[in-house]
């Protein structure tokens, strides 16, 4: 059997001697380029990790691909045999060290060719050198330093004795091993390679750990190209299983996905038949899931996806299921998002796979579902919060506004307040004006501006309530603070289709914006109250000459008809709107809501229907047109003695818009007149809790009218 090759001192620069068999053979450097380099302040550079690697301590590879390069044989050396140092060999005997004992054989046969190992290396006889053997103990143990002193000493005491180049050689390396290790551990990579490529023989398959810190330090200093060849070095030539299987899971976070495909490459059959690295696979599967989640733009292999799912499916790990939950949100595929958040759940009910159930059902407007969900979870962590804060809001800004239980509406205000949460505050602002409590939806929007004084929503929500409730004096404050801050605060107030429906002073309709639906968090101008869409704010001033609207372009004449409607003159602005609605686009479809809602405000129901039927409209803008026509259907119908059509208007708008205090006081009058009493009393009951005097009068005309019956 030939023995096995090793790499000796004095490392040239284009590769190195070594001795097999008594003839000498030149190996590509393991580090070919490393001294120069390393001379240079630099890392390693080109193949510097694909030469031979070493087996054991200091036992090299057999190197099969340069065995071409063998030169001829050396001439027969006629010099006496050298000395053999048997030191460590007993050493290693005596303390029944198997491994460095045969490690030991296979450096010194490589070194010297003749030389036969003793048959009981403690039989041979010692040389009576225990110091030395006490050194070897103390380098045995790891304890270095106190080898180094022992020398010292020694030679302080005995000046003509030298240690065994094996020892020293031994201990150098053993020195920089420790070194490469330090530097590692506390990340100072340029240091390692360094180190590395100093000491070339601390690089080999008999100490992989020092391979892969190297690989690392490669990796970690932008050098990924050096780190994967070192990897690759690893799999090429180092055999056992493990490390092997150890490798691609260093590497794993390390390198981009080209290159990890280059080492899975290296793949060998197992016993039976499976791949070695077929558990790994699964792994980084799950990387490219979890980088997909950082970057919604990276394009994920269809192979990683189903492993994924194939795992999530077969292993019933929750964290698979959260990863793909977590992949489909962040590419706005909700319903795919819910179904592996509600598999996670199932296996693990966590804050993060309820926080991702609820982000799935907020973006399927489904907001009273996630806030049920997350309720329990809503102290996990920050982020948490966050999502159950914009559950909260996106649930309070449908319109219509839903009913909600007692429990659930108490427990959401609780935690709007002690969050101090300023969006989900302004709407519940808008949820109390929706319900026509205007004194409860004004401290709402107080507290808003308190927390976020730069709300404009939340301000002009405060001034509109004030101004509800009489009081002018807080109007003027509000609109002081917000001078030529906002467009619409100074106007709140004023006469217009917001303040005055079909000519009969009740309170318009008006639209929420739902809640803004983000990834962690509710948008900070979500839910603020509306006006009408595209309106062009105008001063009663700007339109008080009388002008031909025919003479204007169309935009002109829309904006000379929201001013029109500013001033209260709708038959105007119907006008000028009419015009307008030869424009084209946005104009088209703006004049055609604004002449709506001024044949509207002029009584004209009927001309209202027809204008709005010119030109598509937003569901903001049907649902307010709609329920203003059905309002005033309503009451023409109450005025014409028509009660039984009263209430199917009143039907039909409620299922699009809340009912109004004033409508339900109406509704109550219209079962009163079809003589339904207990109809009329529960209307005007549930009406007379806001507070309503129309509604208390409605309970004493029932009264009255029971009384008269009888």
């Amino acid at each position: 059997m030939k023995p096995p090759l090793i790499i000796v001192a004095g490392i040239a620069g284009v590769g190195v001697m070594a001795l097999a068999n008594g003839h000498y053979i030149n190996l590509p450097s393991i580090l070919a380029n490393i001294t120069a380099i390393a001379q240079q302040g630099n890392a390693l550079q080109g193949n510097a990790l694909q030469g031979n690697a070493l087996q054991g301590n200091a036992q090299p590879v057999a190197a099969t691909q340069v065995a071409a390069q063998t030169n001829p044989p050396a001439p027969t050396s006629t010099a006496p045999s050298p000395k053999v140092d048997e030191t460590a060999l007993r050493y290693f005997a005596s303390k029944g060290d198997t491994k460095r004992l045969e490690a030991e054989i296979a450096r010194l046969k490589a070194l010297y060719p003749d030389w036969t190992p003793p048959e009981d290396p403690l039989a041979a006889r010692p040389q009576g050198d225990p110091q030395l053997d006490q050194m070897w103990k103390l380098y045995s143990e790891g304890k270095l330093a106190e080898v180094r002193k022992a020398i010292a000493d020694r030679q302080a005491t005995q000046p003509d004795w030298q240690p065994p180049s094996d020892l020293l050689d031994r201990l150098a390396v053993a020195e920089a091993r420790e070194q490469l290790v330090n530097a590692s551990d506390v990340k100072q990579y340029d240091t390692v390679i360094r180190i590395g490529s100093a000491n070339s023989s601390l690089l080999t398959c008999g100490d992989v750990d020092v391979l892969w810190r190297v690989a690392e330090a490669f990796a970690r200093t932008k050098r990924e190209d050096r780190a994967r060849d070192a990897y690759l070095y690893i799999l090429r030539n180092c055999a056992k299983p493990e490390e092997r299987v150890a490798t691609i899971q260093k590497a794993l976070p390390l390198l981009s996905r080209q290159n990890l495909d280059q080492l899975l490459a290296t793949e060998q059959k197992t016993a039976d038949g499976k791949g070695e690295f077929a558990a790994i696979r699964g792994d980084i599967a799950r990387q490219s899931l979890a980088n997909a989640d950082t970057d919604p733009k990276l394009v994920i292999a269809d192979a990683d996806l189903a492993a994924v799912q194939a795992l999530a499916n077969d292993g019933g790990l929750a964290s698979d299921d959260l990863l793909l939950g977590w992949y489909y949100v962040r590419r706005d595929n909700p319903q795919s998002a819910e179904s592996w958040f509600r598999k996670a759940r199932q296996k693990e009910n966590s804050a993060k796979a309820s926080q991702g159930l609820a982000l799935a059902l907020i973006n399927q407007s489904r907001p009273a579902e996630a806030e049920d969900i997350l309720y329990q979870w809503r102290d996990a962590d920050d982020d948490v919060r966050k999502v159950y804060l914009a559950a909260v809001a996106n649930l309070l800004a449908i319109t219509p506004p839903p009913p909600l239980a007692a429990p659930v509406l108490q427990r959401m205000v609780q935690e709007v307040y002690a969050a101090k949460d300023a969006g989900s505050a302004q709407q519940l602002g808008w949820y109390a004006d929706a319900l026509n409590q205007p004194q409860t939806a004004a401290q709402w929007f107080k507290l808003a501006l308190d927390w976020k004084p730069d709300d404009e929503p939340s301000a002009y929500g405060l001034a509109l309530t004030r101004w509800k409730i009489g009081d002018k004096a807080g109007v003027r404050e509000i609109q002081a603070q917000w001078a030529g801050r906002s467009e619409r605060i100074p106007t709140v107030g004023e006469r217009s289709i917001q303040t005055t429906v079909v000519g009969r002073g009740r309170s318009g309709p008006r639209q929420r914006a739902p809640a803004a639906q983000t990834d962690d968090q509710t948008d900070a101008g979500a839910g603020k109250a509306r006006r009408s869409a595209g309106r062009a704010r105008q001063q009663s001033s700007g339109c008080s000459s009388s002008v031909d609207p025919v003479t204007l372009s169309t935009e002109a004449a829309l904006s000379r008809g929201w001013c029109l409607m500013q001033a209260n003159r709708p038959v105007e602005a119907a006008a000028a709107f009419d015009v307008a609605l030869h424009g084209r686009g946005k104009t088209h479809a703006d004049a055609a809501y604004g002449q709506s809602l001024a044949y509207l405000a002029a009584g004209l129901p009927d001309m209202a229907a027809v204008s709005a039927a010119k030109a598509p409209m937003d569901a903001d803008r049907s649902i307010e047109i709609r329920t203003a026509l059905l309002e005033s259907q309503a009451a023409n119908a109450f005025d014409q003695g028509r009660y039984v059509e009263t209430i199917m208007a009143l039907d039909e708008r409620s299922h699009i818009a809340p009912e109004r205090t004033g409508l339900m006081v109406l509704r109550g009058y219209a079962y009163l007149k079809l003589r339904r009493f207990d109809d009329a009393e529960q209307i005007f009951r549930a009406a007379a809790g806001t507070g309503s005097h129309d509604a208390l009068k409605g309970l004493n005309d029932v009264k009255t009218a029971r009384e008269l019956k009888g």
